[in-house]
């Protein structure tokens, strides 16, 4: 605390959750002083008293051999013999007694030597106690000690605390300094709660120290460092901490105090705690109020400032008063990053030949890096190669590295940002662009902007453009002849020219053997033509060149699932999952392979994780719902089939499944609802047709199914299946129509009879592919079913329990109606009627009289 220089409700306010703990914690230490003194002054006492306690033989003294244990224990033990040895256990003698238990009498600890003490106390040993405990009196002394009043035992005094108030204010300095340098170690350990701690302790140590002062009447002597010391590092722990409030309350008390020095970078942080909480207006104020207070001699510190005012105006979207600060930076100290905010903010409000002068400046910046040759190696002093050799990689070394890729990375990005700005088209842009990079130090990079140029173009599907644009540069030199090589055969595979993929592969590989990317372009043209071996071998080389190649170990896993080495697929995805955690790709893959292991557990596992990253998916919900559906789960299936079609409704293979499990339940109405969905998303289709006239029909809709069967016949009248379900119907319900549908039906089967003679007299593949045309043009019914798909719906339905319904109709005896519902066989009713009693009444001849009848 800064004490003299606040009000005294701001010491109040600071101090009093304190002023208990501290006087506590005083109050103890005068007490343990005043204990110890005591103590000091009674041994000298004693030691007056019996001076001169030893000066006879000890051996005569008869009186004292019953407090002799040696002795003691020596009569208690045959003659002649020594005394057992004492257990080296602490805080037990012999036979199992705690020391110092019987009333003064102590096991001497010389017995474990083998010779009985006779009286004599020796160095070192503990003496008798002379008399009993007294009342109300609590030893302090630690289990297992001896009371030596007269101090024979020689030990060495425990350290006493300072008796003097310098000591003590030197000691609580030295444990504040300990403090905070262990709050900075455990921030620098990343463990920001305990440096939070040690530096809140810190601060109670140094309000103790302020207290012991005062009551010391040292105050005037203030060590302003210590307490500058401890209250920004506190105000800095709860800024890593998060705690923005706290740390620039903590900031405030410090800027508060006219001695504290160096207050406009106190300023600094609390603006940046603004900023961090979004209100710019605070933190330019806060910025201003520190560049003021900084003279101009710390030059480094007032263009950091500048940026962060810079920064600042874009968070708050005035760019023109970012560029003004900007501009300032790059005359007075230029830097890259600051010229890459300066583009940015000209390319923000389209101006285009500032973007080219901003441009110009960011390049024109110096790296301070020398870029001639350092490393020259000399013949005859093998020591200067070595030490070359060691200088290489050093951290000096590896800065220089990062810095210029730094700056490369920013001229690339402003490269690529302006390019389609800065002229009409980004073709000319990039040339420009292109231009300036080789009259500069970055000529190295003009050719990586010219493979962004045709990267643009490929992003734009405009691949002509792209491939004469890479074309250029096979010709040059190995590095940026791989990159163009590999991007040309990536276009050449998309486009499904295989060969040419495969030959510009193998010359990015040529350029450069250790190009992953070639290597898995080469692997995928085999993968293509089905040489799958080849393909592993070239995804297993990318991945020796680069272990974290994750678009090779996917492919590798694909090849080794069409090899049918399933486990060994299985291990490349679960190694690719450790890598990406979050891919979907990886975990339907994984889940697909367990499925192929029949290990339908796992595989609905995985599909599980899938669906929490992505919960919309309409064919992974599809997936689980069939998986469930394979374990007997219906419930289960029946629910993610139901998602799946509320995400995608046009799916097929979900509305015949959700179809079939409501006429399975005997819930037609809603069955119908999915089977009028797939006529209109097939309606060239007749199964699906027929299904909603079923389904009317087995809700006991009979004149609806009629209309929906005249329907179905308008649209197909070939189709012999509608023929015979209206005959069936107009015989039940006693229309005229059945001799004319009944006609019709001949007719039909007729004409099916003789182009199955047709087919039959063709040869077999003429013949397979006529009945495929024929089938076609029924619109894919036959006997039994529509289609491929119509057949397989109408096995599904058929396998449903039940039988059919006999008509009992009168039909035409040359006709055949018989057909096969597509929604299978009806399930029978229960019968609730009770069965007719067949035995005799022996009272059924007898006339009951009058009399016997109720009243």
């Amino acid at each position: 605390m800064l004490r003299g220089k606040l009000s005294a409700s701001d010491q109040l306010s600071l101090l009093s959750s304190h002023d208990d703990l501290s006087q506590a914690l005083e109050g103890a230490f005068f007490v343990q002083k005043s204990k110890m003194e005591n103590i000091h002054l009674v041994e000298e006492k004693e030691d007056d008293l019996y001076s001169g306690y030893n000066d006879y033989n000890p051996a005569f003294d008869l009186k004292e051999l019953d407090n002799d244990v040696g002795f003691q224990q020596a009569v208690r033990t045959s003659h002649g013999r020594r005394p057992p040895m004492t257990p080296k256990c602490p805080g037990t003698a012999v036979g199992g007694r705690p020391i110092g238990t019987s009333y003064g009498l102590q096991t001497a600890t010389s017995s474990s030597m083998g010779r009985p003490m006779t009286g004599v106390v020796q160095d070192g040993s503990p003496r008798p106690m002379s008399a009993v405990r007294a009342a109300r009196f609590k030893s302090s002394l630690t289990r297992g000690s001896t009371f030596d009043p007269l101090g024979r035992s020689r030990r060495p005094a425990p350290p006493l605390e300072a008796r003097t108030p310098e000591e003590k204010i030197k000691i609580l300095k030295k444990k504040v300094n300990d403090l905070i340098e262990e709050s900075c170690m455990a921030h620098a350990n990343g463990d920001l709660q305990l440096a939070l701690v040690k530096a809140k302790e810190a601060g109670r140590k140094e309000r103790v120290l302020w207290r012991q002062r005062e009551q010391t009447g040292t105050a005037d002597h203030k060590n302003l460092d210590l307490t500058y010391t401890v209250l920004f590092n506190l105000a800095n722990q709860y800024a890593n901490n998060d705690m923005h409030t706290e740390a620039l309350n903590t900031y405030q008390v410090m800027v508060k105090n006219k001695m504290c020095k160096n207050t406009g970078r106190l300023k600094v942080n609390m603006a940046n705690i603004y900023f961090k909480q979004k209100n710019y207006p605070m933190a330019l104020k806060f910025y201003h109020m520190a560049l003021d207070q900084i003279s101009e001699v710390h030059t480094e510190m007032r263009i950091k400032i500048m940026q962060n005012i810079g920064v600042t105006f874009i968070s708050m979207g005035q760019y023109s008063d970012a560029i003004t600060y900007f501009e300032h930076i790059m005359r007075e100290s230029p830097n890259i990053k600051t010229g890459y905010n300066l583009v940015l903010c000209y390319y923000a409000i389209g101006d285009r030949e500032m973007m080219k002068k901003s441009f110009q400046k960011l390049i024109c910046v110096p790296l301070g890096i020398d870029e001639e040759e350092k490393f020259i190696t000399l013949n005859d002093d093998p020591h200067a190669s070595l030490l070359i050799e060691a200088i290489k990689n050093d951290q000096l070394s590896q800065m220089e590295r990062e810095r210029k890729a730094l700056a490369e990375k920013y001229i690339m990005t402003s490269a690529k940002l302006i390019a389609p700005a800065i002229e009409s088209t980004f073709a000319a842009g990039f040339d420009w662009c292109v231009d300036m990079l080789k009259g500069s130090q970055y000529v190295e990079l003009a050719n990586d902007l010219e493979i962004n140029k045709a990267i643009t173009y490929l992003r734009q599907r405009n691949f002509k453009q792209a491939v004469d644009t890479l074309k250029a540069f096979v010709k040059k030199d190995s590095r940026v002849k791989s990159a163009a090589a590999t991007n040309l055969s990536f276009i050449y595979f998309l486009e499904k020219d295989y060969d040419q993929a495969e030959r510009y592969a193998e010359l990015a590989m040529s350029a450069d053997r250790y190009n992953p990317a070639a290597l898995i372009n080469k692997g995928n043209t085999m993968f293509v033509k089905q040489d799958y071996g080849k393909a592993a071998e070239f995804y297993k080389e990318a991945l020796r060149n680069d272990s974290s190649c994750t678009d090779a170990l996917y492919n590798l896993g694909l090849t080794y699932k069409e090899l049918g080495r399933l486990e060994e697929a299985l291990d490349c995805f679960l190694k690719l999952h450790a890598i990406l955690r979050n891919s979907t790709q990886v975990m339907y893959q994984l889940a697909n392979l367990y499925e192929m292991l029949e290990d339908p557990h796992q595989a609905i596992e995985w599909l599980l994780q899938l669906i929490s990253i992505t919960p919309n998916d309409p064919h992974v919900l599809a997936k689980l719902g069939e998986l469930y559906d394979n374990e007997g789960d219906k419930s289960q299936a029946f629910h993610y089939y139901y998602e799946s079609f509320r995400y995608l409704p046009s799916n097929i293979h979900v509305i015949e499944w959700l179809g079939a499990y409501y006429i399975d339940t005997q819930f037609y109405e809603k069955a119908m609802q999915y089977f009028k969905r797939a006529s209109v998303i097939q309606p060239n289709q007749v199964v699906w047709h027929l299904m909603v006239a079923s389904c009317y029909r087995r809700s006991g809709n009979y004149p609806r199914a009629l209309e929906t069967y005249k329907d179905v016949h308008h649209k197909f009248p070939e189709n012999a299946e509608c023929l015979r379900f209206l005959v069936r119907l107009c015989a039940d319900m006693g229309l005229k129509e059945v001799q004319d549908y009944a006609t019709k039906l001949k007719k039909v089967e007729k004409m099916k009879a003789i182009r199955e003679q047709r087919v039959k007299s063709g040869r077999k593949s003429s013949a397979q592919s006529r009945r495929k045309g024929s089938t076609s043009s029924d619109s894919g019914q036959s006997s039994h079913g529509a289609s491929a798909k119509g057949e397989r719906l109408g096995v599904k339905m058929r396998s449903l329990p039940g039988a059919h319904e006999p008509y009992e109709a009168s039909i035409p005896a040359d006709t055949d109606a018989s057909y096969v519902d597509p929604l299978g066989p009806q399930t029978q009713r229960p019968k609730t009627a009770a069965k007719k009693h067949t035995e005799e009444d022996e009272f059924a001849d007898e006339e009951l009289g009058d009399d016997l009848l109720p009243e």
